[in-house]
C-alpha cells in the first residue's frame, strides 16, 4: 500500500507547486518510466499544459519542479526534470523499505481494498447444460467466474456466485430420448461417472440417430413439451436425471476449488410464470412488438437500436413458444429486482469448503437463507458467441427499468477453447493435420475436464515424487493435486479474454515456464528459506536501509503495488491482471534469490531485513494465488 502513498505524495506535491505558480492543475496521473534512471514515477502533465499556456514544456517543468517542497517524512528522495518536459520522482528506499515491510508483516490480508463498499454483486458462471460432463473448454468459464468472484470479495464487494441450470432445454430432452426410447440403461455398465456416461455415450448416440430417424425428432418435441409440464411423469424423471448429472458436474467444479452460493433452475423460472409477468410489461411499454409480415410474421420481437433483425431478437415464435432469450429475460430481471422474487430456497448440497449451496424451489420452505436478489451489479460470464444476445438482454433490462439499470448488467466475454491438431489426432477425433479443432459436445469432439485433471495429477505426481522420495503417498497425492489445479487455473486465467486458447495436452502437462506451478515453486522456495533462517529478531530501520540492491528494491516495489493491482483487477473485471502480476513477482523473487545472500549474510540487521522481505513475498504471493483459486504449498 506504500506505493499508493508514494503516488499520492507525488500528485499532491505537483498540484501544490502548480497552485503556487498560479496555474490551475488539470487532471493528470503518474506513470512508471520505462527505465530506472528516470526514477520510479514520472509526470507528463507539463507537455499538455504548456500548449495552453504557450510556454516551453521544459521551462514549465523546471518552474514547477523548483517549487516542489518535500516533507521530512516524504517517500520522495529527489525530483528531476527530463526532456522534453517530464518531472521524475525517485523513491527514498530507506524509508520506503521499512514502512512497506512493516505494514505487510502486520497485515496477513495485505492487498485487501474497499472498492466495493459492501455492495451486493452477483457473478454468474458455469451454466453447463445438465446432460454431460464439463469438457476442458467449460473450465475457462468456471475458472474466470470463480476468480472474479474471489477478487471482488477481496475488493470489498458482497458477492453471490450463481449457476444457471437449464434443466428444461433440448439437450436434456436428448438424454431422456436416450433412456426412454433408445433403451440406454440408467446405470452405466462400465463404472464411469454418470455425467461422463450421459454425455459421452447417451447424448452422442442420440444425436447420431436424429440424422436418420425423423420419428425420433418428433418424439423429442413431445418430450420437451412434457418436461415443461409441472408434475408430469417425464418432468419428474428428467428432474431426477438432471440433478444426478448436476451433482457430478459440481464434483468437477469443486475439485478445482470453484464454489457457488445459488443454483437457479430454469424449470422454477418457467413454473413460477415469471415470463408471463415480464412479457406483459414488455408489451405495455412497447418494448415487445408483433411482426405482421416477412420471415418473422406472427412473432413477438424486440427492436434494438443498432442490432440487425435475427433470431436473438425473437421473444415468442409464431406458434406461441418462448425462445431462449425470452427464458433468460425474467431471470436477468430477477437479479436486478425488476420482477418480484417468487422463489423459495432450499439447501442442495454441502460443498468442499463446508459452505451451503442453495437452490431455487417452488416448494414451501421456511429455511433461513441468504438475502439473494436484487443485486446492485450483475456480471454474467459467458463466451463471446453470446455477446449479441447479452447486449440485447442488457438493452431490454435498461428499457424495462427506464434506464436505471445501465452499467449494472455486464457481460464478461471470452474466446473459446480449441483442441490442438496434435491432441485431436491423439484422441482419435481428426486425421487431418489441422492447427486446431473446434470442440463439439454433440459430435463427441472434446476432452472431459476430469480426464485433463487426472492426467495433470499423474504427471505432477511423477515430478513431485522425484523431488520428495521420502514423503508419504498421501502427501505426494495431496501436493500433486494442488500442482495440477494450479496448472489448469493459471493457464486459463493468464490469457487475454479476446484470445482463443488452443489446448495441447503436452503443453498443459509441462510444469515449467509461465505456469501456476512456477508460482508455487517460488513460494515453496521462499518458505524453505524462511524456515532455514529461523530468525526471531525484529526488523530495524538500519536493516531496512541496507535493502538497496536493485534485485531487492525491484522486489520490494512490486510487493508494495499489490493493493493497486487488486483494485485494477476488480474495477476492470480482469483476473488476468492478478496472474501477470504474480508471474512478475515470482520472477523478481527468483532473481533476488539467486543473487542476494540471506543465510550467509553476516550482518544480523541486514539478514533480518532480507528474511522479512521474503516473508512479505510469501504473504503477497499466498494472497494473490488465493484470488486465482490456487493453493500455496510450503514444499513441492
Amino acid at each position: 500500500m506504500m506505493f499508493r502513498e508514494f503516488k499520492r505524495q507525488v500528485k499532491k506535491c505537483v498540484i501544490d507547486a502548480m497552485q503556487e505558480s498560479g496555474f490551475s492543475p488539470p487532471e493528470f496521473d503518474s506513470v512508471e518510466p520505462p527505465r530506472s534512471e528516470f526514477g520510479d514515477l514520472s509526470i507528463s502533465v507539463c507537455l499538455t499544459l504548456a500548449r495552453s499556456l504557450k510556454l516551453k514544456p521544459m521551462d514549465l517543468a523546471e518552474n514547477i519542479a523548483s517549487k516542489i517542497k518535500l516533507s521530512c517524512d516524504s517517500l520522495i528522495e529527489n525530483v528531476s526534470v527530463h526532456p522534453p518536459g517530464y518531472i521524475n520522482f525517485k523513491l527514498d528506499y530507506s524509508r520506503f523499505a521499512f514502512n512497506t515491510i512493516s505494514k505487510v508483516l502486520e497485515n496477513k490480508n495485505y492487498g485487501r481494498v474497499n472498492l466495493g463498499d459492501d455492495q451486493k454483486v452477483a457473478v454468474e458462471h458455469t451454466g453447463v447444460n445438465p446432460n454431460k460432463a464439463l469438457h476442458y473448454g467449460h473450465l475457462r468459464n468456471v475458472v474466470l467466474g470463480d476468480s472474479l468472484a474471489r477478487i471482488l470479495m477481496f475488493a470489498g464487494y458482497r458477492v453471490h456466485t450463481l449457476n444457471y441450470v437449464d434443466d428444461s432445454g433440448l439437450q436434456v430432452a436428448d438424454i431422456i430420448i436416450g433412456f426412454k426410447y433408445l433403451g440406454f440403461p440408467i446405470e452405466p455398465t462400465t463404472g464411469e461417472k454418470f455425467d461422463h456416461y450421459c454425455g459421452d455415450k447417451v447424448y452422442v448416440k442420440v444425436n447420431e440417430q436424429y440424422s436418420t430417424n425423423n420419428n425420433l425428432l418428433e418424439e423429442r418435441k413431445k418430450v420437451l413439451q412434457e418436461i415443461e409440464k409441472e408434475g408430469s411423469e417425464i418432468a419428474i424423471f428428467a428432474s431426477k436425471i438432471t440433478k444426478r448429472i448436476l451433482s457430478e458436474q459440481l464434483k468437477t467444479c469443486w475439485r478445482i476449488g470453484a464454489r457457488y452460493d445459488l443454483l437457479n433452475f430454469e424449470s422454477d423460472i418457467l413454473h413460477a410464470k415469471m415470463w408471463d409477468e415480464v412479457f406483459q410489461k414488455l408489451k405495455d411499454k412497447k418494448i415487445a412488438v408483433t411482426v405482421e409480415d416477412g420471415k418473422y410474421a406472427g412473432c413477438w420481437i424486440v427492436r434494438v437500436e443498432g442490432e440487425e433483425e435475427g433470431e436473438e431478437k425473437v421473444l415468442v415464435r409464431s406458434d406461441g413458444t418462448a425462445t431462449y432469450v425470452a427464458k433468460d429475460i425474467p431471470y436477468a430481471a430477477w437479479k436486478l429486482g425488476l420482477t418480484p422474487d417468487r422463489f423459495n430456497y432450499e439447501i442442495f448440497a454441502k460443498q468442499f469448503d463446508q459452505s451451503k449451496l442453495w437452490r431455487t424451489t417452488l416448494e414451501d420452505n421456511k429455511s433461513k437463507h441468504p438475502d439473494f436478489a436484487p443485486y446492485s451489479k450483475v456480471v454474467t460470464v459467458i463466451d463471446v458467441r453470446q455477446s449479441r444476445l447479452q447486449r440485447i438482454i442488457g438493452w431490454i433490462l435498461s428499457d424495462l427499468s427506464g434506464g436505471t439499470t445501465q452499467q449494472k448488467y455486464t457481460h464478461l466475454g471470452y474466446e473459446v477453447v480449441f483442441l490442438s491438431g496434435k491432441t485431436a489426432q491423439a484422441l482419435g477425433f481428426s486425421q487431418d493435420e489441422k492447427e486446431f479443432v473446434s470442440m463439439s459436445g454433440r459430435k463427441g469432439i472434446y476432452v472431459n475436464a476430469d480426464d485433463v485433471l487426472e492426467a495433470l495429477h499423474n504427471k505432477a505426481y511423477e515430478e513431485t515424487k522425484k523431488r520428495n522420495p521420502e514423503e508419504t503417498e498421501e502427501w505426494l497425492h495431496e501436493t500433486s493435486e494442488k500442482v495440477a489445479i494450479a496448472a489448469v487455473r493459471f493457464e486459463l486465467i493468464k490469457q487475454d479474454l479476446d484470445k482463443t486458447i488452443v489446448f495441447d495436452m503436452e503443453r498443459a502437462l509441462d510444469l515449467n515456464g509461465e505456469t501456476g506451478p512456477y508460482l508455487q515453486y517460488a513460494y515453496a522456495r521462499a518458505s524453505r528459506l524462511v524456515k532455514k533462517a529461523a530468525s526471531e529478531k525484529e526488523l530495524t530501520k538500519q536493516g531496512a536501509i541496507n535493502i538497496k540492491d536493485e534485485s531487492e528494491t525491484t522486489l520490494l516495489k512490486e510487493i508494495s503495488k499489490f493493493d493497486l493491482i487488486v483494485e485494477e483487477a476488480a474495477a476492470n473485471q480482469s483476473p488476468k491482471s492478478i496472474a501477470r502480476y504474480l508471474f512478475n513477482l515470482a520472477s523478481f523473487f527468483n532473481t533476488f534469490y539467486e543473487k542476494i545472500p540471506v543465510i550467509r549474510e553476516k550482518d544480523d540487521e541486514t539478514r533480518t531485513a532480507r528474511i522479512a522481505l521474503i516473508r512479505n513475498f510469501q504473504i503477497v504471493m499466498r494472497n494473490g494465488l488465493s484470488l486465482l483459486g490456487i493453493e500455496a504449498p510450503e514444499n513441492i
